[in-house]
């Protein structure tokens, strides 16, 4: 299965600094307009997400796709990178008498204005890689003169579909996930209780730890059951983490059993998955308005102007069912770290009766839960109780303070 439409990278650059020991570029060429073409499509099938299509196209078709293999935007412009660092250098050798004191211009990313177009996903050399990237990781193999790891590359998917006259995109949803997770990533200080940013590939994506475990799902239902100590030690380390992103004053936003990793053989939990994260600072407006420019708060210059910054408008989606929480399925959602507190009692339960919950959409709106829902909770039962409440009714915060000691 292939996507049905996918154009090759166009990319310009602009004018380097002015400066007579750095090399000047030609001016952008006009890029090249997307071509509008005809589809056969044969079948179309939406999955529960509504994000992804699976499209069935015409042999003649797929032949015509295959020599298109990415994906870009009218609007993606990079100033100066690989290019300006050759030829600087080649000028720096026919200039033996001149010494080139600052290193090369740090590129500056102009994202797409609108989220809807199709972009390739350039990175500035500001997130390529946090300092030390590997020092907590294990290679997995060895060389003469290199060590190598393991890693996970995370990378933007976006497709694009004409289907009877009507443009179908998955490209905004894609944009405000992709660069909710790179938020995270390369706001946090490094926490053993989250997945490792590695760094980001330019026009590829982000890379992070390869992790070797199991989904807390698969520990929960597991057999024999967890023992006391094996819950406390998960609810332990569960805060900690979720704590650590919240003193930067974002949010989860899809925490969940499937969202965590337990790895091997230490049975270290890691938070994973912060595309629907979203920030303390931000004015949020309902999930059914149109899609926010996830771009709009970022500061604009005109020559004869200074930036200014503008406050920036997320939506807050609904993660996944049971744990998301009652105020978000309503779509009135205005703390964000409260409602991570709702899910992490969601995945208390499960922990503490060893077994994965489910709650009535209808009923869990209303901020109700089925008769009997905490009987088995013996470890966490009563703070259980205080996360699941009404948001404005005494539901209790994640504090690193309620990490619970060992005898």
């Amino acid at each position: 299965m292939q996507p049905a439409y996918r154009p090759n990278y166009t990319r310009s650059f602009s004018t380097a600094p002015n400066d007579q020991r750095t090399p000047t570029l030609a001016a952008p060429q006009p890029v090249r307009a997307i071509p509008k073409g005809t589809m056969h499509v044969k079948r179309i099938t939406l999955t529960s997400k509504k994000n992804w299509w699976m499209v069935e196209m015409d042999e003649e078709e797929e032949k015509a796709q295959s020599s298109n293999s990415f994906s870009s935007s009218e609007e993606t412009i990079v100033q100066p990178v690989y290019e300006v660092y050759n030829q600087g250098a080649d000028q720096v050798h026919h200039q033996p008498d001149k010494e080139l004191e600052t290193p090369p211009p740090s590129p500056i990313y102009n994202p797409p204005r609108h989220p809807t177009s199709i972009f390739s996903f350039p990175t500035p050399t500001a997130y390529s890689a946090p300092p030390n990237p590997t020092a907590s990781l294990i290679p997995c193999a060895y060389g003469s003169a290199s060590e190598l790891f393991k890693c996970i590359v995370k990378k933007p998917n976006v497709i694009q579909l004409e289907i009877n006259d009507q443009l179908q995109s998955n490209a905004s949803d894609v944009t405000v996930q992709f660069l909710a997770e790179l938020r995270v990533y390369t706001t946090l200080a490094r926490h053993r209780n989250i997945c490792a940013f590695l760094g980001s590939l330019e026009n590829v994506g982000m890379v992070l730890e390869y992790i070797e475990g199991r989904t807390l799902y698969d520990v929960v239902i597991a057999r024999p059951a967890l023992t006391r100590h094996e819950k406390v030690d998960y609810h332990n380390q569960l805060l900690d983490g979720l704590t650590h992103l919240h003193s930067y004053r974002l949010s989860h936003g899809d925490l969940s059993l499937l969202n965590i990793q337990v790895t091997h053989p230490s049975n270290t939990i890691k938070l994973l998955d912060f595309g629907r994260s979203v920030s303390m600072d931000s004015e949020f407006s309902s999930p059914d308005d149109e899609p926010v420019d996830p771009f709009a708060h970022l500061p604009r210059k005109t020559p004869q102007q200074t930036p200014t910054k503008v406050r920036r408008v997320e939506q807050i989606h609904p993660g996944t069912r049971p744990f998301s929480a009652p105020e978000i399925l309503r779509g009135e959602c205005k703390d964000p770290l409260l409602a991570d507190a709702y899910s992490f009692g969601m995945i208390l339960v499960c922990l503490d009766r060893c077994e994965s919950v489910d709650v009535k959409p209808w009923e869990q709106r209303k901020d109700r839960l089925p008769k009997g829902f905490f009987e088995g909770c013996e470890v966490f039962g009563e703070r259980t109780e205080e996360y699941l409440r009404r948001w404005d009714g005494g539901r209790r915060r994640l504090r690193k303070t309620d990490i619970i000691t060992y005898p």
